[in-house]
C-alpha cells in the first residue's frame, strides 16, 4: 500500500487483555489422561500424574509466517495460499505426533527435538523456499528474512499457564505486527493443555479438556468476580455517522458447516483444521469465487444481502461427540463435544464518531481477531466474552465467563472499519483495513471510515465448575489443535456481497442518523 498506519484495537479489546490477565486464575500444571488410563482411577491418581508431568511439553509453536507477507503478486496468490496452507497441516500433524508419543518422550529426553521438532523444521523449510519461489518466479520480492521462520519451539505447561499475559500496547504499524504487541517471553499468559487421546480411550472429560487439548480450569473466571473493565467510546463529532443498519441472517439453524477458510487458504479443504457456522450466504466453501458468491441463495431477510459472515463453532466438552467427531477439522484435529447453535446471532452496521463512512467495496474481505495467538501473542487479539447481564460491565478476552444462573454467554465482535480505499484484501488479510483510533474514532493516513460490521452472539451454556483445579463441563471455541482451545483464538470472518446498490443503501441509512433493517 505504501502507507504507514497505526493501527490500534479498539480501546474495549486492550482493557479486557489486560483485565483478564490480571484476573486469571494462578497455577495449573500440565493436565492429560495416560494414554492408556482406566476411566475409573482415581482423582488422586490423576493428580499425582499431573505433578510428575509438570514439564512435559504442552504444544508447539510456530511462527506465523502468512502474518509476515506483505506483498504477493496476483499471479502468485493461489500457490503462495496454498503453501501456507501447507504450513498449517504440517504444524497440526506436528502436534498430533506430540500428542501421541507421551511414553517415546518420557523414555528419550531428546525424541521431541529429533522425531518431532527437527523434522517439522525441515518441512517448513522446504515449503518456505517454494514460497519464495512462487513470488520470484513472477516477478515479485521476497523477503530473506522469512526463511528464518521455519523453526519451531515447544512449550511446557509453565510456559503456558494463564495469568501471565500482558498487552503491551497492542499497536501495529502497517497493519504488521511489532514486538510490543505481543507477550513477553511469546506466549506467556496461555493456559496450560495436553495432548490428545485415542478415540478408543476413555478420558475424564474434566482434565485438560475432552480431547486432551484444552481447555484448563485456568481459562475460566467466575464474571461475577471479575472488576468492570469496559471503556466509554469516542464522543461524536459534528460529521459523525449515527445510523445503523441490521441485517437478519438467521443462527445457522440449518447446520451449514465445513473446516474451509475461502479468505486463508481458497481451493484448500479443510484449510481452517476447525468447524464454522456460516450465515448470510450459503455456498461458502474453499472453492468459492466471487461470481459464485454474487449467484449464490442468502439466508438473510434481505435478498439483497449475499455476504457471507462465518466464525468458529462453540462446543460444550460434556462427554458427547458430534457429527464431525471422526473428521479432519473435528474430533482428529482435537474440536470435539456438542456443537452450540447460537440462540441469538446479532448482525448489524454502525457509522464512525468522526465522520460520514464510505460504502464497503464489493467482495472486501476483513478478518477480525487472530486464530493463533497462542503463537502469534496478543497484537491481533479482537476476542470478547462476556455474559448477558454484564455486557457493559466486563468484555474478557484470555479466558471464557463462567455466568451465573440465568445468564448466558455472549461472543461480540466489532471489525475494523477503516479501508485503504483500494484494496479489497491484503496478502497476510490485515493491512488493507483497520481499526480507527480509541479515542477519536478517526481513521489514520488516507484511510477512510465504511460501516463498521458488528457481531453479537449468544449462547446457551451450562456453566462450567471448576473441582479440585480441573474444570468440569467446559466449553471452547474451535480453533488450531496446537492453540489448544485459548479463549483469545476467538475470531470472525467476512466477505461483502451485496446485491442491488445494497451497499450504498447501508452507507446512506448510516450518514443520514437512521436505524434501518
Amino acid at each position: 500500500m505504501g502507507r504507514n498506519i497505526r493501527k490500534r484495537r479498539s480501546p474495549l479489546a486492550v482493557k479486557a487483555i489486560a483485565a483478564s490477565a490480571a484476573l486469571a486464575i494462578g497455577g495449573g500444571g500440565l493436565l492429560w489422561a495416560q494414554m492408556n488410563a482406566s476411566a475409573h482411577e482415581s482423582n488422586n491418581s490423576a493428580q499425582n500424574y499431573t505433578k510428575a508431568a509438570a514439564a512435559t511439553v504442552a504444544t508447539i509453536s510456530c511462527p506465523d509466517v502468512g502474518q509476515k507477507l506483505t506483498s504477493v503478486p496476483d499471479k502468485a496468490k493461489q500457490g503462495v495460499a496454498t503453501e501456507l496452507a501447507n504450513l498449517d497441516k504440517q504444524i497440526t500433524e506436528a502436534y498430533s505426533r506430540l500428542a501421541s508419543t507421551r511414553q517415546a518422550q518420557a523414555n528419550d529426553a531428546n525424541f521431541v527435538q529429533n522425531a518431532i521438532v527437527g523434522p517439522l523444521k525441515e518441512k517448513r523449510a522446504a515449503t518456505i523456499d517454494r514460497i519464495r519461489l512462487d513470488i520470484t518466479r513472477v516477478g515479485g520480492q521476497f523477503n530473506s528474512s522469512l526463511s528464518q521462520l521455519a523453526a519451531c519451539t515447544t512449550q511446557t505447561a509453565n510456559q503456558t499457564t494463564a495469568g501471565g499475559g500482558q498487552n503491551n500496547g497492542g499497536q501495529n504499524n502497517g497493519g504488521q505486527n511489532n514486538n510490543n504487541g505481543q507477550n513477553n517471553g511469546g506466549n506467556n499468559g496461555q493456559a496450560s493443555a495436553a495432548p490428545s487421546a485415542s478415540a478408543s480411550t476413555p478420558v475424564d472429560v474434566g482434565i485438560g479438556g475432552q480431547a486432551g487439548n484444552g481447555p484448563t480450569a485456568a481459562d475460566f473466571v467466575d464474571i461475577t468476580k471479575v472488576a468492570a473493565n469496559v471503556q466509554g467510546k469516542p464522543q461524536n463529532g459534528q460529521q459523525a455517522s449515527t445510523g445503523s443498519f441490521t441485517t437478519r441472517c438467521g443462527v445457522n439453524a440449518n447446520k451449514n458447516h465445513n473446516t474451509d477458510n475461502v479468505i486463508v487458504a481458497p481451493g484448500v479443504t479443510n484449510g481452517a483444521h476447525h468447524l464454522h457456522d456460516y450465515v448470510g450466504n450459503q455456498k461458502v466453501d474453499a472453492f468459492a469465487t466471487n461470481d459464485t458468491l454474487i449467484a449464490d441463495q442468502t439466508s438473510c431477510q434481505n435478498q439483497s444481502d449475499l455476504s457471507a459472515y462465518y466464525w468458529p463453532v462453540v462446543r460444550e466438552q460434556d462427554g458427547s461427540q458430534d457429527f464431525d467427531q471422526n473428521a479432519a477439522g473435528g474430533g482428529t484435529e482435537g474440536n470435539v463435544g456438542k456443537i452450540l447453535t447460537p440462540v441469538k446471532a446479532q448482525i448489524k452496521y454502525v457509522g464512525s464518531p468522526a465522520s460520514k463512512v464510505t460504502a464497503m467495496p464489493q467482495f472486501l474481505r476483513i478478518i477480525t481477531g487472530d486464530a493463533k495467538t497462542t503463537t502469534n501473542g496478543l497484537a491481533n487479539a479482537n476476542a470478547h466474552w462476556s455474559c448477558t447481564g454484564f455486557e457493559n460491565k466486563v468484555q474478557l478476552t484470555e479466558q471464557y465467563p463462567i455466568c451465573p444462573q440465568g445468564s448466558q454467554v455472549v461472543r461480540t465482535f466489532a471489525f475494523q472499519s477503516c479501508w485503504d480505499g483500494k484494496n479489497i484484501d491484503s496478502a497476510n488479510h490485515r493491512t488493507h483495513v483497520a481499526f480507527a483510533d480509541p479515542a477519536s474514532g478517526v481513521c489514520g493516513n488516507g484511510f477512510k471510515a465504511i460501516p463498521q460490521l458488528t457481531m453479537r452472539l449468544v449462547y446457551n451454556v451450562t456453566p462450567p465448575s471448576i473441582v479440585n483445579g480441573q474444570v468440569k463441563n467446559a466449553y471452547a471455541v474451535d480453533g488450531f489443535p496446537e492453540q489448544l482451545h485459548k479463549s483469545a483464538t476467538d475470531h470472525d470472518d467476512f466477505i461483502a456481497v451485496f446485491k442491488n446498490n445494497l451497499a450504498n443503501t447501508i452507507a446512506n441509512c448510516i450518514n443520514s442518523g437512521k436505524k434501518c433493517q
